[in-house]
């Protein structure tokens, strides 16, 4: 009798998740199906099913690991007299450049940038699944309280003027959301850099000038 073919071990979620994110980089996520990805990774559609679920499953995984991997720089950026900004310049004590810096990771790199294609995606199929909505909020809440604790800070130190850290921050985010969107689909006109200074310019009103 011939022997068994022995069963290929399923791949490491982290090297789906990596594979998923560069497939959408590359051809965008209509062109990514579970049987591409499976054949990618030598895996079966089957087993990417048997582990996800679905396609929405597992772009909302995708997005939850892509998140936690910038959760990390988020939390560098902002922390107390150190930290990297955005494009690895120094963020310091200065709780205005730890909050340009927060602005600089949460806006999209460019058009097609993947992590914001996951968002986009993940917001689309949202109306339709409670558990998508629930995980997108989850995959939220570090970035809402993030920018809460650096306003309390801020307002502590007499930087920022305003009150109501989380209502300003939910204001904030409401605001980069809306930025971020055109430059990531690649709207003509739509400008990283711009964004950027217009957010701040925003920022400064809600939060008060610096004294």
């Amino acid at each position: 009798m011939a022997q068994a073919r022995a069963r290929r071990a399923a791949r490491p979620r982290e090297e789906v998740f990596a594979a998923a994110r560069a497939a959408i980089a590359e051809h965008g996520v209509a062109k990514l199906t579970m049987a591409g990805l499976g054949k990618q990774l030598q895996m079966s559609a089957g087993h990417l099913l048997y582990y996800f679920g679905s396609k929405d499953q597992l772009l909302l995984e995708t997005l939850r690991w892509s998140e936690e991997q910038l959760g990390v720089r988020r939390r560098a950026a902002l922390e107390r007299g150190g930290g990297q900004g955005g494009g690895g310049e120094s963020a310091g004590g200065d709780v205005w450049a730890r909050l340009a810096a927060y602005t600089e990771l949460y806006l999209p790199d460019g058009p097609g940038d993947p992590r914001w294609i996951l968002w986009v995606e993940v917001w689309g199929r949202s109306p339709s699944s409670a558990e998508i909505r629930q995980g997108q909020l989850e995959i939220e809440a570090p970035w809402q309280a993030d920018l809460v604790a650096l306003i309390e800070e801020g307002v502590a130190e007499g930087e920022f003027t305003a009150g109501g850290a989380h209502d300003r921050a939910v204001q904030i985010r409401a605001l980069l959301d809306g930025f971020s969107v055109p430059i990531a689909i690649g709207l003509p006109g739509a400008s990283r850099d711009e964004a950027a200074a217009q957010v701040m310019s925003v920022t400064a009103a809600l939060l008060g000038p610096k004294r």
